[in-house]
């Protein structure tokens, strides 16, 4: 997958929005305690914030590249949050909670630019007179073994909602989750940083919340 960006186009990552998950919001969760939740005190406080989070740092020429699991609620939950992120050019890499979408119920994968489960996104960019060229492999799940990963080519995913005390940056892998940066996304120039240096290792995660959703 290939983008071009224009002079004044950015590029932007995040993941894990989860647009009206109940049991992912304090207030309406039903996991035992609330842990393992963001702190809000309503699932509409916790929509909003996330929506304001990306409109706040992504302009509507940008673009957005979203690692999976959208939004719950069914597809017209899909096309309300949609219409509520400004940026026009959204690439979603299906997550497991991304049924409808995968199944394109209703033609909701026509709302998104590009969808997709797996690629190597290829980014182009202008840098003064020069071509700004950068490879990332991207999906959704984290990767122990990727193509690319012994040649600096970086993998970026969600899935795992690391939050910020955790650091969540292990090696040339990234988790791009909202829940690890203060539900923003993460600009191309953010990760080019936070992965410059780093060792090529494998991720080392932490319990899987999956199993009890």
């Amino acid at each position: 997958m290939k983008i071009i960006l224009e002079k004044n186009q950015n590029i932007f990552f995040s993941s894990d929005s989860h647009f009206n998950h109940s049991n992912i919001c304090r207030a309406t969760s039903n996991w035992g305690g609330g842990r393992g939740t963001r702190d809000f005190h309503s699932l509409g406080e916790m929509n909003d914030a996330i929506v304001s989070g990306i409109n706040s740092v992504v302009g509507a020429d940008d673009y957005l590249v979203h690692m999976g699991d959208w939004s719950f609620g069914g597809f017209e939950s899909i096309i309300e949050f949609r219409k509520r992120i400004a940026c026009k050019n959204v690439i979603l890499f299906l997550g497991n909670h991304d049924h409808h979408i995968r199944n394109n119920k209703e033609g909701v994968q026509g709302y998104f630019k590009q969808v997709s489960t797996y690629d190597i996104l290829d980014i182009r960019r202008p840098e003064g007179k020069e071509t700004g060229k950068y490879q990332f492999i991207c999906c959704h799940f984290p990767i122990a073994s990727w193509d690319g990963m012994n040649k600096n080519v970086p993998h970026l995913h969600g899935h795992v909602h690391l939050p910020p005390r955790l650091k969540i940056h292990e090696g040339q892998a990234m988790d791009v989750g909202v829940d690890g940066n203060n539900l923003e996304p993460y600009s191309l120039n953010e990760i080019l940083k936070i992965m410059k240096g780093r060792p090529v290792k494998h991720l080392v995660l932490p319990k899987d919340h999956h199993t009890e959703e």
